[in-house]
């Protein structure tokens, strides 16, 4: 039996609390990268430890030039290495969307949010996109505050492969 914090549920609430984190910082941002730590090893630290989370976010600091989709995230994400505290990874980047779906193919600004966790095959990624000024006047006073989600298998397997590695990687082994 598994760890709760190797759980896909675990992922889930942890993707969604990252969410509104990145979601609450507003649109054309850096790209954010989370560790996700067990709530355990971290409670005596947190002044409310949600114990109904198995997951506690940790905001890592990402060199301020690193663009969202770039090669230069990439490099960065295929040399980070995470201690075996960490039992997971989430990025949330902004990017440019093209619904293949929809006859109106054209690209639009979303967020795409990529979580893996130590687990073999615990992994997510969600997309939101951004809501056009027509959208948001639809939608009233709080339009701004309404998140829509999608997901699905086979979504950015190589942001879910980057961040893989990392956690695959021994940090006292690292040139």
């Amino acid at each position: 039996m598994s760890a709760p914090e190797s759980s896909s549920p675990a992922l889930n609430a942890a993707m969604l609390e990252a969410v509104d984190f990145v979601h609450a910082e507003g649109w054309d941002a850096p790209p954010s990268l989370f560790a996700l730590v067990p709530t355990r090893l971290l409670a005596d630290q947190l002044a409310h430890p949600d114990e109904a989370s198995p997951l506690t976010l940790v905001v890592q600091d990402l060199p301020e030039h690193i663009l969202p989709g770039s090669d230069e995230l990439g490099d960065y994400l295929a040399r980070l290495a995470w201690p075996a505290e960490v039992e997971g990874v989430i990025l949330a980047q902004e990017i440019n969307f093209r619904d293949v779906s929809r006859d109106d193919a054209a690209a639009c600004p979303a967020r795409l949010f990529s979580g893996v966790l130590r687990a073999e095959d615990v992994e997510l990624t969600l997309l939101q996109l951004r809501p056009t000024e027509e959208e948001l006047a639809e939608a009233g006073p709080f339009g701004e505050d309404r998140i829509d989600l999608r997901g699905g298998p086979g979504v950015a397997p190589g942001v879910l492969a980057a961040l893989r590695y990392g956690l695959e990687q021994d940090p006292e082994n690292l040139d």
